[in-house]
């Protein structure tokens, strides 16, 4: 049997051709191709701003840049996501506090955020795991009561919807990637999404060595040479050929995630009455977009033997995530201890990513089935 990744880009001949009318053009990279990728994200999305750069990393990082806050404020956050959340708070020399998850929807739990507020916090990072959006009304009411901003990480939910609205209207920041597991892709790539224009002026500053002029601006018989840096930003600038493929696939965004439901659904049929399988749960009030797609396993299974046995038969599977506080650098420099989150170490000791991307087949999704339900009785 070939071998079936956790996810995977879908790139088709269009795709390609755009990119390669980008390479053939003037501008190859912070040129016009960018500025209208970001338009027709906002415009999918329904928001007013957006800055592209080149990885979702650099987008949190400069989401939190943005903020200025006090160096060694506290930032909340969820520590069962990828790295980078977390990372882009020491980035910018402030605490990452975690605050415990919800075992059903393996997103931060409201009521641990409540708990860890203190004097020095000053925003909260909230994740949407899977593509499954958080309880936000619950976060927004939090932040409104303590004078905090959001960040909504939303690097795993492009085009989810929480109450019929999508990610990226709630927040006073939200982060997207384009990474090719990602619901469309750059290759690499992400951005920030905002209604606030003081923040996306400083966004498009960050991503370019803080420098106020775009190439654009400085180029032309007519332009002049002058331009100031304001901020200490960083070189995250994303190149044209890159948003040339963002805009393609964002004209097919909506059959990915039909297609990624419609996996999910076949799953959630087979393991909702498969014994020592718990499937994901989905609030009834968000549209769910399915960036993975994880089981939690009976504590009588031993995860890392059907991680092995899966892996053998061909089958990818993966594990999202090690929580944060487990990794050597966060234990050497702030000590923390796991049974302070004792929702996020249950959910870790059982989960398991099965496969799921817009280009698997039914044959595909067949054999991931059978492999899972043998591996699991065998057990």
């Amino acid at each position: 049997m070939k071998f079936i990744p956790y996810g995977h880009q879908w790139i088709d001949e269009e795709d390609i051709k755009e990119v390669v009318n980008a390479l053939k053009s003037d501008w190859i990279t912070t040129g016009p191709k960018v500025k209208e990728f970001e338009d027709k994200i906002c415009k999918y999305i329904g928001c007013k701003y957006g800055a592209a750069v080149n990885s979702g990393t650099s987008a949190l990082d400069i989401a939190v840049q943005t903020l200025n806050l006090p160096k060694g404020s506290e930032v909340i956050t969820t520590p069962f996501t990828f790295v980078a959340t977390s990372n882009a708070i020491l980035y910018n020399n402030l605490k990452p506090v975690f605050a415990d998850i919800e075992k059903e929807t393996r997103n931060i739990n409201s009521e641990e955020i409540r708990k860890k507020i203190t004097e020095k916090t000053k925003a909260i990072i909230y994740t949407d795991y899977a593509g499954q959006p958080c309880d936000i009304k619950e976060i927004k009411e939090i932040a409104d009561e303590h004078d905090l901003y959001l960040i909504e990480d939303a690097c795993h939910a492009l085009g989810a919807e929480y109450r019929n609205k999508k990610t990226g209207n709630f927040a006073d920041m939200t982060v997207f990637s384009f990474h090719p597991v990602k619901h469309i892709t750059t290759g690499e790539g992400g951005m920030v999404v905002t209604n606030n224009r003081e923040f996306y002026n400083k966004l498009k500053m960050l991503r370019t060595h803080g420098i106020d002029k775009t190439a654009m601006d400085r180029f032309g018989s007519d332009a002049s040479w002058a331009y100031d840096m304001k901020l200490l930003g960083r070189n995250y600038r994303i190149t044209d050929f890159q948003c040339a493929l963002g805009i393609s696939q964002l004209k097919k965004i909506e059959k990915f995630i039909v297609k990624r439901q419609k996996i999910a659904k076949i799953y959630n049929k087979e393991f909702e009455d498969t014994p020592k399988v718990i499937a994901p749960y989905v609030n009834p009030d968000v549209r769910h977009v399915w960036h993975l797609y994880t089981i939690l396993l009976d504590k009588k299974i031993n995860r890392d033997k059907f991680f092995n046995l899966m892996r053998k038969k061909g089958v990818g599977v993966n594990l999202h995530y090690i929580p944060i506080y487990r990794f050597t650098y966060y234990q050497e420099h702030f000590k923390f201890k796991f049974r302070d989150f004792p929702g996020t170490e249950n959910v870790f000791k059982g989960i398991i990513t099965l496969p799921l991307f817009p280009m698997m087949t039914e044959n595909d999704t067949d054999n991931v089935i059978k492999s899972a339900k043998e591996t699991i009785k065998g057990l």
